[in-house]
């Protein structure tokens, strides 16, 4: 005989693991298994298994599996089903939300059973039920503090404890746990970036974007291969690449990470100071060879950066560059791209110095090497004392902290003690680096003094990212263009400044360097070397720390 399906039992599986990262193991196929096993004993038909990778905290139709779940009950309204699941704490680690899931599939006419528990239709039953959710609950709870606290604790002690950064990834630790170290060849890719973005080489941080891009080994976030520029924002504020770690909402930090910084605390004081300041030359998306001015030059009614692009002849096309504002006179009046590249090389050929302004040049920066030298120690000496000051006023912050009464009040202190423990942070890292130069002086700053000959052979024999360096290294603003005539009062770099004052100086004496340069006064002068280190002037020790250098 047939069996008599009338009376036959239709049954659902649902099965939860707590985090995708839980996905890796044999939970839910085990769970599956145990509720199979089950309802082939009560003679019940599986028809459906619902997985779920989420918390049982909180909302349960935050979690997908369960939403689906009720969607395919409420399609069978013509049958009446039994929901099997592992254990109580699989249906809900929420008292709230665990007896309001039970009313909702009470109204579907869906009765549920689990294996490790009885649910019985009596006031005792339904006592009981809470009783053992409301556990679960505390269970969940008790075990989120301890997660919680532990975290705290690593951070206190300088270990990462959060989702691992870009150019970092975790290994398991000797003492227990893991710990950050540098993810190859990404973390190099991303310190250097950091570092041109830090000198000025990169002049926005849609310039960092863009190299990043078109490197393929670093990862990118966007459907199109691209990279946000939220993502990258993020990364150039981020502390931890300074070997900086802080949970500002846990009220944690800063300390000093157990992990190796992928740049020093001065580069990423001085990326926080360039992303507060205003861009020059930034990089676009269809900027190209053709026409390697645009972004670059302004126009000088309105201020506002020439554009450049190919008009249609009759038989070719002819390259332009003009001025897209409407409401500038010159709007849309085109200059040949010859005529203003021409105008640019005889601008940058009036720029090149002469041999006895570089040779001053060159003796000045030696002499200056030859104090750095000799004053290292005493610059050493100089960051500890500002260290110890500034040590000094976080203890009376924190003894205000103690007696203040005011909410507002003790916010303000904590934000203080915050940037002085940041500030103490470089000034201790500048004194363990106060070392002498290693590298050889000419070795240093020959190409340096080279390209102060080679400008108009840079500019004609380079490419595009040749030809933007030249002009980020050439001029500290936009050049303006005046159409029909010529550029406008060129603002020139710091370094053209001085030898434009050099080139006065008909003797190769380097001691009339400085009555040459009057207007560039000696205790304004900062230049970084490639090791990291920097070129001082001695008469300016003590140096305060905020001073503001001119790179």
């Amino acid at each position: 005989m047939r069996p008599d399906k009338s009376n036959k039992k239709y049954a659902v599986i649902y099965c939860r693991v707590s985090s995708k990262s839980q996905l890796k193991g044999d939970g839910l196929n085990s769970q599956e298994h145990r509720c199979r096993t089950f309802a082939e004993q009560q003679g019940y038909e599986v028809e459906a298994v619902f997985p779920d990778s989420r918390s049982g905290q909180g909302d349960f139709m935050t979690r997908p599996g369960m939403v689906a779940l009720l969607s395919y009950l409420d399609a069978q309204k013509h049958k009446d089903y039994v929901v099997i699941f592992d254990d109580l704490k699989r249906f809900s680690r929420d008292t709230e939300f665990h007896l309001k899931l039970r009313r909702i599939l009470r109204l579907r006419n869906a009765t549920v059973e689990c294996l490790n528990f009885r649910f019985e239709d009596t006031p005792e039953g339904e006592f009981f039920e809470t009783i053992v959710a409301a556990q679960a609950k505390l269970d969940a709870q008790q075990n989120a503090r301890q997660s919680r606290q532990k975290s705290e604790a690593r951070l206190n002690r300088g270990f990462w404890v959060f989702k691992a950064p870009v150019g970092y990834k975790y290994v398991p630790a000797k003492e227990g746990g893991k710990v950050l170290v540098r993810d190859e060849p990404v973390a190099s890719i991303l310190t250097s970036a950091m570092k041109a973005y830090a000198s000025g080489h990169f002049r926005a941080v849609t310039e960092v974007i863009r190299h990043l891009e078109s490197i393929p080994q670093f990862p990118k976030d966007t459907p199109s291969h691209g990279i946000r520029s939220q993502t990258m924002i993020r990364i150039l504020r981020n502390p931890l690449y300074a070997g900086i770690v802080e949970a500002p909402t846990w009220g944690i930090g800063p300390v000093e990470g157990q992990h190796p910084p992928l740049i020093s605390k001065q580069i990423h004081a001085r990326i926080l100071e360039r992303m507060n300041e205003r861009g020059f030359a930034i990089a676009r998306k269809d900027t190209n060879a053709d026409f390697p001015l645009r972004g670059a030059v302004a126009c000088a009614s309105c201020g506002k950066p020439l554009t450049g692009g190919w008009a249609n002849g009759k038989r070719k096309k002819y390259p332009y560059y003009w001025c897209s504002n409407r409401k500038c006179s010159q709007s849309s009046k085109t200059i040949p791209r010859a005529k203003i590249e021409s105008q640019f090389v005889d601008l940058l050929d009036n720029l090149t110095p002469s041999e006895t302004a570089v040779r001053i040049l060159h003796d000045m920066l030696q002499q200056l090497c030859e104090a750095y030298a000799r004053g290292s120690e005493a610059q050493r000496v100089e960051f500890l004392a500002q260290a110890k000051e500034l040590e000094k006023e976080t203890d009376a912050l924190l003894q205000r902290v103690v007696r203040a009464s005011s909410p507002t009040l003790v916010e303000a202190y904590e934000e203080r003690i915050e940037e002085l423990q940041k500030e103490k942070m470089v000034l201790e890292e500048k004194a363990s680096q106060s070392t002498i130069l290693q590298l050889p002086f000419e070795r240093v700053f020959e190409h340096s003094l080279d390209f102060l000959f080679s400008l108009k052979n840079c500019w004609n024999s380079g490419g595009l990212e040749l030809r933007r360096l030249v002009l980020r290294l050439t001029f500290s603003d936009h050049l303006k263009y005046r159409r029909g005539e010529d550029f406008e009062h060129p603002e020139p770099s710091i370094i053209f400044k001085i030898m434009k004052h050099v080139q006065a100086v008909k003797s190769g004496d380097a001691a009339q360097f400085m009555s040459a340069c009057g207007m560039v006064p000696p205790e304004r002068l900062e230049l970084s070397l490639p090791n990291g280190n920097r070129i001082l002037n001695p008469a300016r020790l003590p140096i305060p720390p905020q001073r503001r250098t001119i790179e």
